[in-house]
């Protein structure tokens, strides 16, 4: 991506050493937080197949129970119960209510397993699969951006860098300036006051170098959330990013492989499965079921109790094998509604879809207009310095044989100093416009290998 970073462990005084810009990256998608979120949603959606696939199996319950409770039992009907408030129970009519109670027991297994399920359960596995297929996509996504932003932060650090370096230049050259009035001013060659303007001017570049070491001092510590380094760890040199870089053909854009594009496409695959899911529910249920199971009971039919432990132990044992098909008549309804309802979001989605390669196509327009832009003005700039070296020049000879005032020099300088930097930042100006093409067209990996040669 960039030049260098420069690290070293907080407990050694040496110099941090250098890194090139493409371990600085590496660092930012080792250390970034958001990219570890990612890569967690990741592996929950590795356990939703799994969970999925699951269904495949067949159920298996056991129970065992022991109780000490009444036994009087009634003809009669009990409507089902949503949560089961009233026990069942089994055995005779005996014709009185008796409040005596007697030790049961119970122990048995239930097998259930769904032979076919007309394509449920594989929909339910394949809604499953797309899911962590877009959370890969969220997590290659979030790569990208994290990519981006370090890659930004890091020429913006190169760009303040720069400013500095040219500030210093613009409080030498003022100090060189000073120290000359002054002799000449103590010569009594000059007024008095040419050397105060001399001082004003000093003092302004020196306030112009600050602003540009505290801008050094913030971009440094915007980078450090992204390489995981205290501020004061990193340094930064990118001599590749002071040339010009070349002019390459500019490839098409796929919208499609940026990865907006493709993480928004799982969106809807993974839409679309689980609207395959609500296709195949309306359906029978069909379960194979064979159970196992032992009771025992310390009551008699004639109504007396066997005393003692009896019927802690089940002693009386049945086993059963059976099909049974289940069928929500009444479900349609709500099916359908639902339905019509995922189809409409998958519709939503689509066009968000479609609205992001939009977007792409109008962002990578403007970054390749910016690019052209760009490369006419670093085209341009050395010129400006050059006229700009030859004006402090001449006003400074200008002064110095007394045909010229202060005022030229300072505003000479001045704008030599801005000049300076108007050319560094121009040539950054190209390597951010290289940037922002690789950043609509969705791939950083050209820009790096360019930048890091």
């Amino acid at each position: 991506m960039f030049a260098a970073v420069a690290v070293l462990p907080a407990q050694q005084a040496a110099p941090p050493a250098s890194l090139t810009i493409s371990q600085a990256v590496e660092g930012a998608l080792r250390n970034y937080p958001s990219i570890r979120v990612s890569q967690e949603q990741i592996n929950a959606a590795a356990a939703g197949i799994q969970l999925a696939r699951t269904a495949y199996l067949p159920r298996i319950d056991m129970l065992a129970e022991a109780n000490r409770a009444t036994r009087n039992n009634v003809f009669g009907l009990l409507l089902p119960q949503p949560v089961g408030t009233i026990p069942s129970m089994s055995g005779p009519v005996i014709g009185t209510n008796n409040l005596g109670t007697a030790w049961g027991s119970a122990i048995g297994t239930l097998v259930t397993w769904e032979p076919f399920d007309f394509g449920l359960r594989k929909a339910s596995v394949t809604a499953a699969t797309a899911a962590r297929a877009q959370q890969e996509a969220a997590l290659k996504r979030t790569q990208f951006e994290v990519t981006v932003a370090a890659a930004d932060a890091y020429v913006t650090l190169i760009a303040a860098q720069e400013t500095v370096r040219a500030a210093q230049a613009g409080v030498d050259r003022a100090e060189v300036l000073s120290r000359t009035i002054g002799a000449l001013v103590n010569a009594q060659l000059r007024p008095g006051a040419d050397a105060s303007r001399a001082q004003a001017e000093l003092a302004a570049a020196r306030t112009q170098l600050i602003q540009a070491q505290q801008a050094v001092d913030v971009s440094r510590a915007n980078l450090s959330q992204f390489v995981g380094l205290e501020p004061a760890q990193i340094t930064a040199s990118a001599p590749k990013l002071l040339q010009l870089p070349p002019q390459p053909a500019v490839q098409p854009l796929d919208t499609a492989a940026n990865p907006l594009s493709v993480e928004q496409n799982a969106v809807v695959e993974q839409l679309r499965a689980q609207l395959r899911i609500l296709e195949r529910s309306y359906f029978p249920r069909f379960y194979l079921q064979g159970a196992a199971y032992a009771r025992g009971t310390g009551a008699e039919v004639n109504g007396t109790n066997l005393g003692g432990l009896n019927g802690l132990a089940p002693t009386i044992q049945d086993y059963a094998l059976g099909f049974t098909v289940t069928f929500p008549v009444m479900d349609r309804a709500s099916i359908r509604a639902r339905e019509v309802g995922q189809s409409a979001t998958i519709r939503a989605e689509t066009a968000r879809y479609q609205q992001i390669a939009t977007d792409l196509k109008a962002r990578w327009n403007v970054a390749v207009a910016t690019l052209g832009g760009a490369r006419n003005v670093a085209a341009n700039t050395p010129v400006q310095v050059a006229a700009a070296r030859a004006t402090t020049e001449q006003a400074t000879a200008r002064y110095r044989a007394a045909l010229g005032n202060i005022d030229e020099v300072a505003e000479a300088q001045r704008l030599l100093t801005q000049a300076e930097i108007d050319d560094a930042l121009a040539r950054l100006g190209v390597w951010r416009a290289l940037l922002g093409v690789a950043t609509a067209a969705g791939d950083l990996q050209p820009f790096l290998a360019e930048a890091s040669q």
